[in-house]
């Protein structure tokens, strides 16, 4: 049989790795796809470094559009990136009857509901592996490994330049810009990180697997978002003294009255194996109501890694090439007339979870009491409590002390109102530090 022509957009670290692996393990992949899968033609405006990566079989172009219109390209694979020209190639591919597969989270985030029902009608697969968690197959574990459960919760360390920061925080004990910088110089970090740092990459991530999960349109813009750049090394140091480590975490869950979709730092219990993820590896935990809890770990980024990925996507698509479109795997799991839009994405001030907080206060009697008293008469129950010795914090005859309260359950918007009165108290010197905590159990 012909084998299937890809055409890729995009020669760059994952182009490259995922030419390359195809290459190596070209019989291996035949074999399981069931015909051969060649890349032929390369589009990438550095034309030099193109015909470098490809060598002289290979029909290199510097203009994206000669591959998408050229009709023995059966599969076009987008590696350009962004929300730009990336969007236009590809409704572009799918108006040409090409199947797409795409590393480009931020696109399909964005604009995906888009994207797939323009690929419906078309009656193309758009597949989207690698841009979720690197060579980490968790969304074919969401779409079709766990199709069978009511998906409860997910929670995911899904951005290794995070992860790292903060795994380097905790050893080190160093704060966050000089721990940048190293993440910088190693190459863990790009010279812009803001995506990475403000915690918008792994939103990207969080949102398509929210939909997944739950059957909801992609919806980016209500996910809440932080990043860890307000993060402080002596809240990593108290936290670790409490049993807990902190992560840069997105979260989906489902909930009484609508879904979570958020990303923010965490405490999570240390005993835990997603607090035990280190440097730039990625995990991800999927609660499904009839499988209990699965863990998926492996590298998040990466040239060979990605590749697995996206070529992985190219098996599928291979394999399914000629199948009745209504009988292939629904982009989101879930058939498009059965997506639901009542499902609402909770505002934050909804979402009800556990909390950790750092209160700079005058060392003086009293003030433990005032603070825990005002937390009652706002009905926050709280879980424990640890003040240190005044020295400790500002060094010897210091008048102030860190206190560290850990609450029960409650909705945010309550600790919100709470936090407004703890902070209007005369005897607390400094703003007071929140970060959220997950217990994950």
């Amino acid at each position: 049989m012909k084998p299937i022509q890809v055409g890729l957009l995009g020669i760059g670290t994952v182009g490259s790795g995922t030419f390359n692996v195809l290459q190596r393990n070209q019989e291996e992949i035949k074999r399981r796809a069931g015909r051969g899968i060649e890349i032929t033609m390369v589009a990438d405006l550095d034309t030099a470094r193109a015909r470098a990566a490809v060598g002289e079989a290979v029909q290199v172009v510097g203009d994206a559009r000669a591959v998408i219109a050229n009709p023995d390209i059966d599969i076009v694979i987008e590696l350009i990136g962004g929300y730009g020209i990336a969007r236009q190639l590809v409704l572009e591919a799918i108006a040409a009857g090409k199947h797409v597969v795409t590393a480009n989270k931020a696109l399909l985030a964005v604009h995906g509901t888009e994207i797939f029902a323009a690929a419906e009608q078309q009656g193309v697969m758009v597949a989207f592996e690698a841009a979720v968690a690197g060579g980490i197959p968790i969304i074919k574990a969401l779409r079709e490994g766990l199709t069978a459960n009511s998906i409860q919760w997910i929670a995911g360390i899904i951005n290794g330049t995070t992860n790292f920061i903060l795994s380097e925080m905790r050893d080190k004990g160093s704060d966050f810009a000089t721990v940048l910088k190293e993440a910088q110089r190693l190459g863990y970090a790009e010279a812009d990180p803001t995506f990475d740092i403000e915690g918008v990459d792994a939103a990207h991530k969080v949102t398509l697997m929210s939909a997944i999960a739950f059957g909801i349109p992609v919806q980016f813009d209500k996910a809440h978002v932080e990043g860890i750049t307000k993060l402080a090394a002596q809240d990593i140091k108290y936290a670790e003294q409490l049993g807990y480590r902190i992560k840069l975490l997105g979260i989906t869950r489902r909930a009484a009255a609508g879904i979570e979709l958020r990303v923010h730092p965490a405490l999570v219990p240390s005993k835990r194996l997603l607090a035990n993820v280190e440097g730039a590896m990625n995990a991800v935990v999927v609660h499904g109501d009839a499988v209990g809890t699965t863990l998926y770990y492996g590298k998040g980024a990466g040239s060979e890694p990605t590749a697995s990925a996206v070529i992985a996507d190219l098996v599928d698509i291979t394999r399914l090439h000629t199948a009745n479109a209504a009988q292939r795997v629904p982009y989101l799991a879930f058939h498009p007339n059965a997506m639901s839009d009542h499902l609402d994405v909770l505002p934050m001030r909804e979402v009800v979870t556990s909390y950790y907080l750092r209160l700079r206060v005058a060392d003086q009697a009293g003030v433990l009491a005032k603070v825990t008293g005002l937390l009652a008469e706002a009905g926050i129950s709280i879980d424990a409590v640890l003040q240190r010795e005044a020295d400790e914090v500002g060094g010897e005859g210091s008048t102030q002390t860190d206190l560290i309260i850990l609450t029960h359950d409650t909705r945010e918007g309550t600790l919100d109102d709470a936090m407004v009165e703890l902070q209007a108290l005369p005897t607390v010197l400094a703003p007071i530090v929140r970060i959220r905590k997950e217990e994950l159990s």
